[in-house]
């Protein structure tokens, strides 16, 4: 049996573990799709994955409270506004 760590797999102790008791949120801001997940055992803490991007991307936001679905929609409209509409990215 090898030691050697299989690519594209992330350790145990360093995967990002999400909430059971709550589904994830799936906004829609201006056409852009993203999910929204709180973190086990993270307060406050959320992944936003953008679902129907250019790229697999996305952002993180901690907190330390629970946030509000129109606080969630702020920070999309925040993160679109920073993309490069023409690589799909955040502008250098």
């Amino acid at each position: 049996m090898s030691t050697e760590p299989e690519p594209g797999l992330v350790p145990e102790h360093l995967r990002i573990r999400y909430r059971d008791d709550q589904p994830p949120i799936v906004l829609t801001i201006d056409g852009q799709e993203f999910r929204v997940r709180e973190r086990a055992g993270k307060p406050g803490t959320y992944d936003f994955d953008w679902l129907n991007g250019p790229h697999e991307y996305g952002f993180a936001i901690s907190g330390g409270s629970a946030m509000t679905r129109p606080e969630m929609e702020e920070h999309v409209r925040t993160f679109l506004a920073m993309i490069d509409p023409t690589t799909g990215y955040i502008e250098e």
